[in-house]
């Protein structure tokens, strides 16, 4: 794989397009474990240079001349509040502009290569509502008011970010935390006794306008709410807000600590299941610069041998350096206290360790690509373990009234627990369940005739497939480089069951366009973070209503994450025409114990419940390629006209 060249499959296109799907996985499974899915290095370096180039700093540049510090002098600034109170809200904000996190072509993003503010400033475009029952927040179309509130809540952020920071003077919060700083008594390090003079807090006002527009964005399009990232940012910023105008900005340092361990907990606490090992393989495959590529096989069963199951390192590295180190290196930073058990020492190698898994995390480049937000609690982490170091008076024992702490963690545990037990009920977002491989998630299976129809879905860009064709890939060469997405969902254990449920439910599978539903729900919202949520009947129900599918052009394969510890997970088969024709579960054992293209077939399904619609769909599929290949290039100014036509044709109207 050079420097500007993809890796594609080392088939011939033409034909491999219509072999058999099973065939197909078992190829492009074989070469997400050697290759990762293949996107030329130049790109994981844009990646890089947007990071650590532009976010960092850039975003420091900007933190610091806009709070009158001199950038120049990071001695001065580097343990002041404001800067990281800045770097979070400058964070979020570029999550909710769509240029941080789910970005760029690991995230489906070819062309444009943003999505967020493109669609979510535009009226007309798709809306998913979380809440049915919420008055005056119907219909699944974007409004001029949604597009208000949402403007609304950048310009509010962008003021706090931009803003001079409130100091002592006006502050007496911060007038006494300063003052516990500067006196020689209190034994705080001289890093922060020697510039206490100088620490700033984020304006707040600005702050509230934005917590409160985000919260009636959220009501109406979740999109927004789980795009700004409001799981992991939204609490800390209410923290900014309440706890030095009612309490101590000592009691907020220790809430800011308290926050990151509870995530960095809930997360270790997700991987407890059967789903992790399957993880750690494809993602280290994803790797592109330092994993040679025998340590990447290695992590596999048998690669030569075509056993891709997860090696016992994998499952080594899965709960030991994973589950163990995320539980208990936190833990240990948050607890230990004085000179025990190693103290100050124990806690900085804990937090360097907690470092090393961010930045790891950032090397294997996972197709979600949230590297600012890894960047962001790597940074926190050592400014909050290391700058304000629980021996001085910043430990958890330390708040100003006893039932803080349990305040604290009261959302984000709620979140966690609740969302574990019903994870129907809750994003697996808000219950940190990021990296844990119990995601809720879909495949696709169009009609080839048909997928054109997603063109009258009114959007600002087009399909992954027809965005890789304007790259310059001819249909064949696109069609098995996307297909990529495909095989990397199989080699995760709801893969598995997905691809049961197609094979097992639609005769015609070999001749359908399957597409990975988070890269399809990327091209109709504009994000998508591993969240099947935002694809399920809702998404699918927004879409017919413009594109208008007959019953069984276009049939979605569809599962909940595992409840707690619970076995099996259940699926939906949704056709757009029809919505859900079927519900039924398989067992995880099953899934996690099969190869990635199912050799032995579907893994047993147990049906629930069946519509009396299913019979109404029909299996006409005979091509992959379709009778349109040949004219399957964008043609920018139909395009153009059709979405026109669009606009017209499908009223923007609330329900």
């Amino acid at each position: 794989m050079g420097f500007t060249d993809n890796r594609f499959p080392n088939v011939e296109p033409e034909t491999f397009i219509q072999r058999p799907l099973q065939e197909r996985l078992k190829v492009l499974t074989a070469q997400w474990a050697e290759w990762g899915f293949g996107a030329a290095k130049n790109i994981s370096v844009l990646y890089l240079a947007k990071v650590f180039g532009a976010w960092l700093i850039g975003g420091l540049l900007l933190v610091t001349l806009s709070s009158q510090l001199n950038p120049l002098e990071p001695g001065s600034w580097w343990m002041n509040p404001i800067v990281y109170q800045k770097l979070l809200v400058m964070t979020m904000l570029l999550d909710a502009i769509g240029v941080a996190g789910s970005w760029g072509p690991l995230a489906g993003k070819f062309g444009p290569l943003t999505g967020g503010i493109l669609f979510w400033a535009r009226p007309g475009t798709i809306k998913m509502r979380p809440y049915k029952w919420v008055p005056f927040t119907g219909g699944n179309r974007r409004t001029v008011f949604d597009v208000f509130l949402y403007f609304g809540f950048l310009f509010a952020m962008g003021i706090a970010l931009l803003s001079p920071g409130q100091t002592a003077a006006t502050l007496p919060a911060l007038d006494r935390f300063t003052g516990f700083l500067a006196d020689p008594a209190n034994g705080v390090p001289a890093w922060l006794s020697a510039n206490a003079a100088s620490f700033q807090l984020i304006q707040t006002t600005p702050l509230v306008f934005a917590v409160v527009l985000l919260l009636l964005i959220g009501l109406r399009d979740k999109t927004i709410f789980l795009a700004a990232r409001a799981e992991q940012y939204l609490l800390p910023i209410v923290f900014f807000i309440v706890f030095p105008g009612f309490f101590e900005v000592t009691d907020m340092i220790i809430a800011l600590k308290l926050f990151l361990v509870t995530v960095w907990v809930g997360a270790g606490f997700s991987k407890l299941n059967r789903h992790f090992s399957l993880v750690i393989p494809p993602m280290l495959s994803n790797t592109p610069f330092w994993p040679p590529r025998w340590l990447k096989k290695s992590m596999y069963k048998d690669f030569d041998g075509a056993d891709l199951r997860p090696s016992r390192p994998a499952h080594l590295i899965a709960h030991v350096l994973g589950t163990i180190v995320e539980i208990g290196a936190p833990l240990v930073m948050l607890f230990v206290v004085g000179s025990s058990f190693g103290g100050q020492l124990t806690v900085t190698l804990a937090t360097l360790l907690m470092v090393g898994f961010c930045l790891f995390i950032i090397s294997t480049f996972p197709l979600a690509v949230p590297l600012e937000w890894n960047m962001l609690f790597a940074i926190c982490a050592v400014i909050f373990f290391i700058g304000y170091p629980n021996s001085a008076g910043f430990s958890v024992f330390d708040m100003s009234q006893p039932w803080l702490p349990f305040a604290v963690i009261a959302i984000p545990l709620f979140f966690v627990i609740f969302g574990s037990i019903r994870p129907d009920k809750v994003s697996f977002l808000a219950s940190l369940r990021q990296y844990g491989g119990n995601w809720a998630s879909a495949l696709w299976a169009i009609h080839p005739d048909a997928e054109q129809k997603l063109r009258r879905v009114y959007r600002p860009t087009t399909d992954q497939i027809e965005q890789l064709q304007t790259m310059g890939l001819p249909y064949p060469l696109a069609e098995t480089f996307l297909q990529m997405t495909i095989g990397w969902r199989s080699l995760h254990s709801q893969g598995r069951g997905l691809f049961s449920v197609l094979l097992d439910r639609v005769p015609d599978i070999n001749h359908r366009r399957v597409r990975e539903a988070e890269f399809g729900c990327n091209a109709m919202l504009g994000f998508n973070f591993g969240e099947g949520h935002l694809h399920n009947e809702d998404l699918i129900a927004a879409i017919q209503e413009q594109a208008q599918f007959e019953p069984g052009e276009f049939i979605i394969a569809w599962v909940e994450s595992e409840a707690l510890w619970r076995g099996h997970q259940n699926y939906k088969i949704i056709d757009a025409a029809l919505g859900v024709v079927e519900t039924g579960r398989w067992q995880v054992k099953d899934a996690v114990s099969e190869q990635p293209w199912l050799p032995n077939g579907p893994i047993p399904l147990t049906v629930t419940w069946r519509s009396p619609e299913f019979e109404q769909l029909r299996f006409t599929a005979t091509d992959i390629v379709g009778p349109d290949a040949t004219v399957l290039g964008v043609d920018t100014a139909a395009l153009n006209q059709f979405v026109a036509e669009s606009e017209v044709l499908v009223e923007v109207r609330e329900r």
